[in-house]
């Protein structure tokens, strides 16, 4: 019987450890929590980010396009086609006449220079829009396609007249014109 006192003691003895362990863990998650809610950036708006993205992406499903709507409104004239990826990227491989803006230099200034008419017709594609040709459109995961952040980005700056390329499209199968280091001979 004093064996299992003992072992039931020791026993009792870790999981009281355990316990204000796990307590303390959790206290200090909290002082964490406590801590980073009290820095105040007014460059930041979490709140007005999470109405834009929601506003943004209902206004997105009135707005995209098949392959065929794409080509034909991209010759359509006042119509910019934009391609948010990065430089290297759009050397490589873009729809011919797609003017490159990447993603991370979407700016106030940038945009007023490159798209400096907010009625304008904007066209947008991504990586997830092409396949067979991994090396220029590396595929993202499909909740981190890149057209997601343009669109609510430019709708957020105020373009309205925002479309996307909806479908999934083989570089080589596709009727669409492309430009580039690596752009397919037709």
């Amino acid at each position: 019987m004093e064996h299992s006192t003992k072992r039931l003691a020791v026993s009792l003895v870790a999981l009281l450890a355990m316990l204000a362990f796990f307590a303390t863990l959790s206290a200090a998650a909290q002082g964490v929590a406590d801590s980073s809610a009290s820095i105040i950036n007014p460059a930041i708006d979490e709140a007005a980010y999470v109405r834009v993205v929601a506003d943004a992406l209902g206004h997105r499903a009135r707005h995209r396009v098949s392959e065929a709507d794409f080509i034909r409104m991209s010759r359509e004239p006042g119509t910019v086609v934009l391609d948010a990826r990065s430089k290297a990227k759009f050397d490589e491989l873009h729809v011919e006449g797609a003017i490159n803006l990447s993603f991370p230099d979407i700016a106030v200034e940038s945009l007023a220079e490159a798209l400096p008419d907010k009625n304008a017709r904007i066209l947008i594609y991504c990586n997830n829009n092409f396949s067979g040709a991994e090396g220029a459109f590396p595929s993202k995961l499909p909740s981190a396609s890149l057209n997601l952040p343009t669109y609510v980005a430019l709708y957020d700056y105020g373009y309205r007249n925002v479309y996307e390329l909806g479908a999934l499209i083989d570089v080589e199968a596709t009727a669409s014109a492309f430009a580039g280091r690596a752009a397919p001979i037709r």
